[in-house]
């Protein structure tokens, strides 16, 4: 049974062996499990990118609405200066006891911090403690993101068969963005069936507090679920690393720091796109919230059925084609489809944030999968998580400030698209200098 999943390994890499194929019905309780904390998550972020205006008014005093939503954005942007301490927290526990038992911590703890956000007073009522109750909570929900996608996204790889994993790694990000995607849902149901003032009065807690029941079927699920085999495989050898972290930083920093590279342009993207677009199109461009609302749904219901066939896509054709294609496409079209969205036209408004979407989701098809097959099992989660966070904390997080902040500075309501060309340039660097990890590519059989 192998304790890996590289072929054409970077260094410190195990040598693969061949491992039994799990069954299907295996297969489809990892992927779920996995899966649903993900949705858990990301339902999480995107609420609250969604209602970032509705919350900055709600938590910030009154004054310049600009003001209050580059407020709620900083806040929104605090969760994530944590999310490499727990990624290292969560990597380390994962890489010593295990993924399961550690995926099921994570959930637990963001659900429960996502749950008290619903029911936090108003800056109204409690002044100056309502927004620094949101940020504690919101530390809070960063520290425990940290070692969720690391986590999921390794538990479904090393259950995979490797000419499969492309496509069932790709069901974790996949499962990212569907928590978006009931996110915006959720939001433009607030929107149709509630009043403005109603939704700042109490209907932005409804979102929140749904992540209750979402949470308990969550950790039902993963409490469910057996070890992976290759993490299985190496405890039973003695060969679980005793010191993860430092094994990780002095044998993988290679893998660590293209990692980061691979998902800089994954979170810029990923943030400025499905989280920062929906209020800019409202209170930047002029949009209506229900527009703004609309335009979330179709274009992320579009992401979704892109990703999984670029999964498929990358295990045939490696993962390096599709995800330089990808970075090339960002640079040529970012630009243009932002402008469109610009004109006034609210089809024209939509079909542009479906095209920035189609880039995206090009991408997100195998990154998951060529993250995770730069790592050995001894330091997968803790390694992935390292590098990812950093990339989250450092370019994802504070993307929506960011380019919100370069619209109000240059006037130019585009230059958001500069953002995400930035990013994909760097990373189609990152790309072109690593090798390719896809079995089919690489000759690996088992």
């Amino acid at each position: 049974m192998s304790a890996d999943l590289e072929t054409a390994a970077p260094p410190g890499a195990d040598p693969p062996e061949a491992r039994p194929v799990p069954s299907k019905s295996t297969l489809r309780r990892a992927t779920a499990g996995a899966t649903i904390g993900s949705i858990v998550e990301w339902f999480d972020v995107a609420v609250y990118g969604y209602l970032a205006g509705v919350l900055g008014k709600v938590f910030f005093p009154a004054g310049d609405p600009t003001t209050q939503l580059l407020s709620s954005f900083a806040v929104f942007g605090v969760a994530f200066a944590v999310r490499p301490l727990g990624g290292i927290f969560f990597g380390t526990l994962g890489d010593r006891i295990g993924r399961q038992k550690t995926l099921a911590w994570v959930i637990v703890s963001v659900s429960i911090a996502t749950l008290c956000i619903g029911m936090l007073p108003s800056y109204a009522s409690i002044g100056l403690l309502a927004p620094v109750l949101l940020v504690v909570l919101r530390l809070i929900q960063g520290f425990s993101a940290g070692g969720e996608m690391g986590g999921a996204s390794a538990f479904v790889a090393e259950y995979s068969p490797p000419k499969r994993r492309g496509y069932l790694v790709s069901l974790v990000e996949m499962g990212c963005i569907l928590g978006f995607l009931l996110g915006s849902l959720v939001v433009l149901l607030l929107n149709l069936s509630l009043t403005s003032e109603q939704i700042h009065d109490w209907g932005w807690r409804i979102p929140f507090l749904m992540t209750a029941p979402l949470g308990l079927i969550g950790l039902y699920i993963r409490n469910k679920l057996e070890e992976t085999p290759a993490f299985a495989a190496l405890r039973a050898e003695g060969k679980v690393a005793k010191r993860p972290l430092r094994e990780s930083i002095t044998k993988h920093w290679p893998s660590i720091l293209r990692t980061a590279g691979y998902a800089l342009f994954q979170n810029a993207a990923l943030y400025v796109i499905l989280t920062y677009i929906p209020s800019y199109q409202e209170s930047t461009l002029g949009y209506t919230a229900t527009l703004a609302s609309v335009s979330s749904v179709v274009s992320m219901t579009l992401v979704c059925l892109v990703i999984p066939l670029m999964g498929r896509v990358s295990d045939a054709v490696g993962r390096r084609p599709v995800l330089s294609g990808a970075c090339v496409l960002a640079l040529l079209f970012s630009y243009p489809l932002f402008v469109m969205m610009d004109s006034d036209n609210a089809v024209l408004a939509v079909v542009a944030h479906c095209g920035l979407g189609l880039i995206l989701g090009v991408f997100l098809g195998p990154t998951l999968a060529a993250m995770n097959e730069l790592f050995s099992t001894r330091v997968r989660y803790g390694g992935f998580s390292l590098g990812y966070n950093f990339s989250v904390s450092a370019f994802g997080g504070t993307a929506p400030f960011l380019v919100t902040f370069l619209v109000a500075e240059t006037g130019i309501v585009a230059s958001p698209a500069f953002y995400v060309m930035a990013s994909a340039f760097i990373t189609l660097t990152v790309v072109l200098t690593t090798r390719e990890t896809a079995p089919r590519r690489t000759g690996d059989t088992a």
